[in-house]
């Protein structure tokens, strides 16, 4: 896990080692044990590294040929390395590390650039050949590490970073979208490629760019949609290839030279991998989770259970209903707004988990491969889906939405209404619903979501969140297998009789047991709706109605303060709205205002 930045010139010109030292520093938390860059006259690519295989110095990036004509950054790990290593012996490479990044370098030697097809791993890749005068950047199959992109035509240079506020060290200027800001209010995230700045996007998952003098070209080299729909599956096939996949995709995701562990809420997901963690090494698995005072958020006593049922060594914290400077800060690392207070429990169970482990597993994934959302019940009932109507898709995107209603004309106002009227805000959303036609509609909208929502806000939270605090987190469910799999099992094995994630629960229960198979799923998340009412009405005074918010001309404070009165005297539940209300401001006042404070 590590900070990936650099660029590549259009017309010949140096960057100065100042400007990378900068890019460097700003993504520092990535990676603070090792920092190293290169740069020429046409490209400039360096990394922050934080160590988990070889830990020597030899591993350090960039890391180049040995005729120096090709250097190699990478963020992320690459979890079949081991065999990619031996099959490149087989052709004559000879290897200088243990490491995983020298493995990319002689498999683009020896594959040449779709060598990116023959990863299983989550990373943002950057390879520079001075032969060619070529820059390759790569983005893992499921979006699951960053990499943002911007073309600056007034310079001549495309500039790339795994976070944005590096590229704003390379002189960009930090200007708000407000087509991507309507989208985020439309959504509760800003949906990629776009970003809350104009002229800065993110390269699409599983995509690939080629770099030259003449532009750039990005094109897929995976897609989710060639996954056609297995009809002769039955559940039997369909519990034993999940374990074994889930298994396969637990053991490759335990190789690590550094200590690491896990993240166990006691939730389906986390409580299945740290059961296949367990089975795979001896000593007890180190676990991790955030409990709360609130019994309605408090999962604590069912990740005590898990613990207890696998044995692992456990430590929980209870987190504080203090989120006014935590609130800041994920913010500040997110880059852009985020609705989902959940960044905030996830930055404390990875700062906790950080005091002793490099790296942790996680369960992220599961609820959309295997759709683990209440809100799919709402919608779908009982996974019957032949009495839908025609627009039902247009519907889920709807309900499933941050402003419901007639609240997007109450709310907004100047340049934010018009971008939320001018263009279809959830069409990013729809757009992928319409495309998976050969899948039932479950699945597509599952599609969707794996497609939108998972790169877009859910993977966001473990990897900001987590490296904030120089922490890796892997998950088996993200490996592309798993996904593959996911998409071959008819929907109505997902959903059945009033029960979520059906065909994994019944996988899973012999190894988890029946109360934690089946416990009534908790979001993870803090109290905040109660905190409006109480500790943080002062927060939300002065972040929304102190007169800033509204100088911005973008929102009707006048109905935004109705609509907090109105939650504080507990006549409606507005929290999604206020903390998006906030998470914006938030946002301004870092990126906008350049408050660094």
């Amino acid at each position: 896990m590590c900070g990936i930045f650099g660029c590549f010139s259009f017309e010949p010109g140096r960057v100065s080692d100042e400007v990378l030292r900068r890019m460097a520093s700003s993504i520092e938390h990535r990676g603070p044990d090792a920092m190293g860059f290169h740069s020429d006259e046409r490209a400039a690519l360096g990394n922050t590294r934080l160590s988990i295989l070889d830990l020597q110095e030899r591993s350090n990036q960039p890391m180049f040929s040995d005729d120096s004509q090709i250097a190699v950054v990478q963020n992320g790990e690459i979890y079949n390395y081991i065999e990619l290593r031996e099959e490149l012996k087989s052709l004559g490479a000879i290897f200088r590390t243990t490491g995983d990044t020298e493995v990319l370098l002689h498999a683009y030697i020896h594959w040449g650039p779709n060598f990116v097809k023959r990863l299983n791993g989550m990373f943002a890749i950057a390879v520079y050949d001075r032969q060619s005068e070529r820059m390759w950047l790569y983005r893992d199959r499921l979006g699951v590490k960053p990499l943002y992109l911007t073309v600056r035509k007034e310079t001549g240079r495309i500039w790339f970073a795994s976070e944005i506020k590096a590229l704003f060290e390379a002189g960009i200027e930090a200007r708000p979208n407000y087509d991507a800001l309507a989208q985020f209010l439309a959504l509760n995230y800003v949906p990629q490629p776009h970003t809350a700045f104009l002229g800065i996007e993110h390269l699409p998952p599983a995509s690939m760019a080629e770099i030259t003098a003449e532009g750039i070209n990005i094109r897929p080299y995976w897609d989710l949609l060639d996954i056609v729909p297995d009809r002769g599956m039955t559940e039997e096939d369909a519990r034993e290839e999940l374990l074994a996949l889930l298994y396969d995709a637990t053991r490759i995701r335990m190789r690590s030279d550094a200590q690491f562990g896990a993240f166990l809420s006691g939730g389906l997901d986390s409580s299945s991998v740290v059961g296949m963690m367990s089975r795979l090494q001896e000593q007890p698995v180190r676990t991790y989770s955030i409990g709360f005072a609130d019994p309605r958020f408090d999962e604590s006593h069912f990740a005590e259970k898990a613990s207890a049922l696998f044995g692992t060594s456990h430590t929980n914290q209870i987190m504080l209903p203090d989120a006014t400077s935590m609130w800041n800060k994920f913010i500040w690392h997110t880059d852009q707004p985020h609705g989902d207070i959940s960044f905030i429990p996830m930055a404390q169970v990875a700062k906790l988990a950080a005091k002793d482990v490099k790296m942790v597993l996680t369960g992220d994934g599961g609820d959309e491969l295997f759709a683990g959302y209440d809100k799919y019940l709402a919608f779908f009932g009982d996974g019957d889906t032949s009495q839908l109507k025609s627009g039902w898709d247009k519907d889920f995107v709807r309900q499933s939405g941050l402003l419901l209603d007639d609240e997007p004309d109450q709310l907004l106002r100047g340049s934010l209404r018009e971008a939320f009227h001018d263009r279809d805000p959830y069409r990013e959303l729809s757009n992928q619903i319409a495309l998976a036609t050969h899948q039932d509609p479950i699945n597509r909208v599952l599609f969707a979501e794996t497609k939108t929502l998972l790169p877009g806000n859910n993977l966001v939270k473990p990897d900001r969140m987590a490296m904030a605090h120089s922490l890796e987190v892997r998950s088996p469910f993200l490996d592309y297998r798993m996904a593959e799999f996911a998409f071959r099992v008819p929907g109505d094995f997902k959903l059945r009789n009033g029960v979520t994630k059906a065909i994994y629960k019944d996988a899973v229960e012999p190894m988890l047991g029946h109360e934690l198979t089946h416990r009534k799923k908790q979001m993870f998340t803090v109290p905040v709706g109660e905190w409006f009412r109480e500790s943080l009405a002062p927060f939300c005074q002065e972040l929304l109605f102190s007169g800033r918010f509204e100088d911005r001309g973008i929102i009707d404070v006048t109905a935004a303060e109705r609509m907090h009165e109105q939650h504080i005297a507990g006549e409606a539940n507005y929290t999604r709205q206020i903390r998006a209300m906030i998470s914006l401001e938030i946002w301004f006042r870092i990126f906008i205002d350049r408050e660094t404070s």
